[in-house]
């Protein structure tokens, strides 16, 4: 009888089992999708049977670190035809501002476009031949970094020349949460363009990806506009930072080799535009930042008495390999963020920027450079006169309409829930 009753029991287990055991399998199966393996197959969808041209660098890799260009290369329902180059290079081996040149990648035989210096956007002729163009590379989250602008010039090309223009689209390393910063009110350039009648452009940290960008740039600004298609993150959200998105992190550009480096640079980036180092030739740019004038202990002193939020001062010493005081003992700080949640990166830096001129007046010299970087008319002079606090205050009207102007163009939820706006 026991036998029996058990033989009956597992009689109606088995179905439940066996049921049990395909959706764990098929979970299972679900959740080992790699999420950039997904993305690939996305864009190679999109570019099924077109003619491609790809603008790119060392970053545009999946999670196995393998170069999207090469995929591309080898994908037999498309043809990719050439390879677009921005600051830094295709292989990203030229220091920043260095000459970039057309020739043949040697390794796929393809041309090669420079996008920087020679020419800022794809000629008529180089596009004749292609169906669509691709950009792939990581942004840091920062107006003045040249990639994103690129991107804009390579899309009013595409866009003259009838083509499509895909963005496979990356996180933002420090988070798409936070918008701070002056939105520039003159042209800038490749540091942040300004379209003709337009009072005010990008924030200093945007707080978007490449993709939202430029679906904000092509709907807000841009006529003729461009056919544009973001290959969206899979499971992405605002409040991410880089290794929360799980991916490998390739230096974007020679001088921003980590995390640590893009999370203060919307910041301590204003000092490119005066006469101490901000660090390169280190291996900390834009972490250190000092000069052979500099007392590194005195200063470090002073900047944490101010108790700025989410960071500390630490006296450092370097002598530079190259760049601004290359060989010479240079004394000054180095900025550890303590809490990124806390740490405001802009206002840090115009107050580090302010004491370390208060400290050596007759020795830090402010160029029109560090204006520009901020989107701050005039600020070489106001910051030796003004508060810190009263030059912010003075574009918070700009930086009010920019984020209301953004809002329509996110495509990422936060924590996963849906935010309503407009997807492509």
């Amino acid at each position: 009888m026991l036998r029996s009753n058990s033989a009956h029991t597992l009689f109606f287990l088995i179905p439940f089992l066996w049921s049990s055991l395909c959706f764990s399998q098929e979970a299972k199966s679900k959740k080992s999708i790699d999420p950039v393996d997904a993305q690939v197959a996305s864009l190679l969808n999109e570019v099924k049977g077109k003619s491609v041209g790809l603008l790119t660098n060392p970053t545009g890799v999946d999670n196995q670190l393998n170069q999207i260009a090469d995929i591309l290369f080898h994908d037999e329902n498309s043809t990719l035809t050439a390879f677009f180059a921005p600051e830094h290079g295709l292989r990203g081996d030229q220091q920043a501002g260095g000459g970039v040149t057309d020739y043949i990648d040697p390794i796929t035989g393809l041309p090669v476009y420079s996008v920087y210096s020679i020419r800022l956007a794809p000629t008529d002729e180089q596009l004749l031949n292609i169906d669509a163009l691709i950009f792939d590379i990581q942004d840091v989250g920062v107006r003045f970094y040249t990639y994103v602008w690129t991107m804009t010039h390579a899309m009013e090309a595409a866009a003259k020349n009838g083509k499509e223009f895909i963005v496979f689209d990356r996180p933002n390393p420090i988070g798409c949460l936070k918008v701070e910063g002056a939105p520039n009110t003159v042209d800038y350039g490749l540091i942040g363009r300004l379209w003709p009648g337009e009072s005010f452009g990008v924030a200093t940290r945007h707080g978007m990806t490449v993709g939202e960008l430029a679906g904000l740039v092509n709907g807000e600004w841009m006529d003729p506009k461009v056919s544009l298609k973001v290959i969206k993150i899979p499971g992405y959200a605002r409040d991410q930072y880089f290794e929360d998105a799980k991916r490998p992190w390739v230096i974007p550009s020679p001088n921003m080799p980590t995390i640590d480096t893009a999370t203060v640079y919307p910041g301590m980036c204003v000092f490119e535009g005066t006469n101490l180092s901000e660090g390169r030739g280190t291996t900390k740019p834009f972490e250190m930042v000092g000069a052979p004038f500099i007392n590194g202990v005195e200063l470090a002193a002073e900047l944490n008495a101010l108790g700025l939020p989410g960071v500390r001062f630490r006296p450092a010493y370097f002598k530079p390999s190259f760049d601004d005081y290359s060989g010479q003992f240079c004394g000054g700080i180095q900025a550890h963020v303590m809490d990124r949640e806390t740490f405001d990166p802009i206002r840090t830096g115009l107050m580090a920027l302010k004491t370390a001129y208060n400290k050596y007046p007759g020795d830090v010299n402010i160029t029109n450079y560090a204006s520009k970087l901020m989107g701050v008319p005039d600020l070489q002079n106001r910051i030796k006169t003004e508060s810190v606090d009263d030059i912010i205050q003075g574009w918070q009207a700009n930086l009010t309409a920019f984020k209301q102007m953004r809002e329509k163009y996110l495509l990422y939820p936060v924590s996963g829930k849906s935010n309503g706006y407009l997807h492509y």
